[in-house]
């Protein structure tokens, strides 16, 4: 693949420079030859526009055949996420049928109607109904994926405070995130960056006088019980972040100076997921990869790669530094059980703090 773009690119370059070389030619005083087209000209063009038009079509046959599966279509772990893959599925049919139509069209009648001698264009300055046609129908379509995009947005958005959500936070800072739960009282206290205060480690800026923020818990990896409704408020430190988990089909802009937040349930444990057949195959084809690069590696010198295990991950959707490639963090989906043995082990912030 790499040999072929290789191809590819220098082809590319070596177009460029002729056509460079005409445009100079062009440019020089005196040029006398003729550059109005004549029919071998229009007959060749319209040939190439053929001859494109069929390597559109075998190039996306190729990409359906290698990569047509959609694998991240397939893995989604929250409850919400199945609407959030029919609606992309719906869009990218839609698509794949205007551009499959439209682009023959293009190309077939600039093959048809191509310059030829004796032949004369039938011109119309206007023509209502085809521009009635070509303006209702994308209207229709364009409006129905508005309003189908919007009644899935809405029933995602709309958390429902009875079920009793997990209320966390996400914390974004270039270059890291931390989560804080709101501990027993499942209520998060009050925070500021103005507060923070790196001498007695209060790292978010959390009220220290708010009695909903004593038994808060700042961690570094995200645990999420399976089946457990997530409120999820979200704050950013510097510049603007984005919240995005990809298997929970989420995301969402983390704004310095407001909290923003996003709701979901997790279906599919950690565990669960690394079981399902996609992921095995997946983690396989990576760790041969690591495999081969590791024997590069040793004959340097240098350590080999770590196996690859699978996590779910959070990572920064927007370019936030010079860093921001590397801005995540793991997520780890359990059980409840699971879940409260692990919250019991970590420290409330009123006992995290430096006295």
């Amino acid at each position: 693949m790499t040999a072929f773009l290789t191809i590819i690119i220098v082809l590319f370059i070596a177009i460029a420079i002729w056509q460079m070389v005409k445009i100079f030619d062009l440019a020089q005083v005196g040029v006398s030859d003729n550059q109005v087209a004549n029919e071998n000209d229009n007959k060749v063009n319209a040939y190439l526009m053929i001859g494109f038009l069929i390597f559109i079509y075998v190039i996306t046959i190729v990409c359906f055949v290698l990569w047509g599966d959609l694998p991240l279509m397939s893995n989604s772990a929250s409850e919400h996420g199945p609407e959030i893959d029919n609606l992309m599925i719906i869009s990218m049919i839609i698509i794949f049928i205007v551009q499959t139509i439209t682009q023959f069209l293009l190309h077939y009648f600039a093959y048809k109607y191509r310059g030829e001698k004796g032949k004369k264009a039938l011109y119309f300055a206007d023509n209502n109904t085809l521009e009635a046609i070509w303006t209702i129908i994308p209207v229709i379509v364009l409006a129905g994926l508005i309003i189908y995009g919007l009644f899935t947005w809405t029933s995602i958005m709309n958390v429902n405070e009875d079920d009793d959500p997990l209320v966390l936070e996400l914390y974004a800072q270039q270059f890291n995130w931390k989560a804080r739960y709101g501990g027993n009282d499942n209520t998060l206290g009050k925070a500021n960056v103005r507060l923070i205060n790196l001498d007695n480690a209060n790292i978010l800026g959390l009220d220290e006088a708010d009695p909903n923020a004593q038994d808060d818990i700042i961690t570094t990896e995200l645990h999420l019980p399976v089946g457990k409704p997530v409120l999820i408020k979200m704050r950013s430190q510097d510049v603007l972040h984005s919240a995005y988990m990809p298997h929970f089909r989420a995301q969402m802009n983390c704004v310095p100076g407001m909290i923003t937040q996003f709701g979901f349930t997790p279906t599919v444990t950690t565990a669960e997921m690394r079981q399902t057949p996609e992921m095995i195959e997946k983690v396989a084809n990576i760790n041969e990869i690591r495999k081969e690069k590791s024997k590069e590696l040793a004959a340097k010198g240098e350590a080999a790669l770590d196996p690859y295990e699978f996590d779910y991950i959070l990572l920064c959707n927007k370019i936030c530094g010079k860093s921001h490639y590397n801005m995540q963090m793991k997520i780890i989906v359990e059980t409840q059980e699971e879940f409260d043995a692990w919250m019991a082990e970590q420290k409330e912030f009123k006992d995290s703090l430096i006295k």
